[in-house]
């Protein structure tokens, strides 16, 4: 008698689509991407339970799976984050902070 071995996919978490997210891996079934979990683990030091308390609808399997994603394709995504964060950079400097405006 054999056994059944059902067939694994290597992120079975991960979707990828091009109408969620601008087409940016996110956990299956949210609009929660990958790289915005590995910034909150890897460069905010937060652990994958304080992710799920951040997310309650995420499961403690579908975090891992993103950091595994993410590191995975670590030069991609940490390019990414590159690239965001100099966009970020350059939006701040055309346009001042109404917030920064308000306590001054």
């Amino acid at each position: 008698m054999g056994v059944a071995i059902a067939k694994q996919t290597k992120h079975p978490y991960i979707s990828v689509n091009a109408q969620i997210s601008k087409g940016s891996p996110v956990v299956a079934g949210t609009r929660i991407r990958v790289i915005d979990i590995a910034i909150k683990y890897d460069r905010l030091g937060l652990t994958p339970d304080q992710i799920i308390e951040a997310h309650p609808h995420l499961t403690l399997e579908a975090v891992h799976d993103a950091l595994s994603y993410y590191y995975e394709n670590k030069t991609y995504f940490d390019e990414k984050i590159r690239d965001e964060k100099e966009f970020i950079k350059r939006i701040s400097q055309k346009t001042p902070s109404i917030l920064k405006k308000a306590r001054v």
